[in-house]
């Protein structure tokens, strides 16, 4: 239990949090208004056509319209400004900054959830949700704090779990679903025989090497915890190794896991980043009759 709670809150710097903030919040129009825009387009559609994932269900969520998801859409964007601001300033408060990042958390959940109620769940977005809760639950915190904090580990600690947590799950989900058959299939010829690039096209002329992936893939999702024991620079190589993986996925088939890739920053010892000094204030030269006091 003691090893274990050395894991969850051995404490890392507080600009750590920060840094991750900025890269989530700041990730949040990209994803709203590019990539998970389906919820607005399937609020147009009859409400007959909702089909609620489980999650939508337990909370009675109710089919969507254009009115509720653009009113999500603002709040929430308008939540993640303020709150991935106060990674470089003072001067808000930091129950505004808690409260301001929880409804981001609350809103962008209920905005996936509908996303993904219209028959394609991505699994790419679980540690994108789990940043999103866990990140306002230690305060504040900025860019340039070293402090060491506890509840700073815990963020950091979640963001990473949720991270190994999609990989493992994936492989999972691929030896439940195709059986130990899975490596040997063509889930991958079919992948780029449909949304192929030209340079992923000319893997298939040869079959055996996309197995060979197709093995890969599998030892490398399944051996994703040691992410969670490494450190230094093995660490940070794996972790870089994770994002070729994902580079190279893109650049097959146009699959990118954006709303996933980004957080194996939370493996990184981003409090090292510099931000730009704030100057200090100035201070106002004395009038000349305060000057003649003196």
């Amino acid at each position: 239990m003691n090893v274990l709670r050395r894991w969850m809150f051995g404490p890392v710097p507080q600009a750590r949090v920060a840094w991750l903030r900025v890269i989530a919040y700041g990730f949040l129009p990209v994803d709203m208004l590019l990539l998970t825009r389906s919820a607005l387009d399937h609020a147009e559609l009859p409400a007959e056509l909702f089909r609620p994932v489980r999650l939508a269900r337990w909370v009675h969520l109710p089919a969507p319209t254009p009115a509720a998801m653009w009113t999500v859409l603002v709040v929430v964007l308008v939540c993640a400004a303020i709150a991935g601001v106060a990674s470089f300033r003072d001067g808000i408060d930091r129950r505004i900054v808690t409260a301001a990042g929880y409804a981001a958390a609350i809103g962008y959940l209920w905005w996936v959830v509908i996303s993904m109620s219209y028959g394609k769940v991505d699994h790419d977005h679980l540690a994108l949700v789990v940043a999103l809760f866990a990140l306002p639950s230690c305060g504040r915190a900025r860019v340039g704090d070293r402090t060491p904090s506890e509840a700073a580990a815990w963020s950091v600690r979640m963001i990473q779990v949720a991270v190994v947590a999609a990989y493992f799950l994936s492989s999972w989900a691929k030896m439940r679903i195709g059986g130990t058959g899975w490596p040997g299939g063509e889930t991958t010829a079919w992948a780029l025989s449909r949304r192929g690039t030209p340079f992923g096209r000319w893997f298939l002329d040869y079959p055996d090497l996309l197995h060979f992936f197709q093995y890969l893939t599998l030892v490398v999702e399944f051996s994703s915890p040691l992410l969670l024991v490494l450190r230094g620079r093995p660490l940070y190589a794996y972790a870089a190794f994770f994002a070729g993986f994902h580079v190279v996925t893109y650049a097959m088939m146009t699959i990118h896991f954006l709303p996933h890739a980004i957080f194996l920053t939370a493996f990184l010892p981003l409090e090292l980043i510099r931000a730009r000094a704030t100057p200090p204030p100035a201070v106002p030269e004395p009038s000349e009759g305060v000057a003649a006091t003196s």
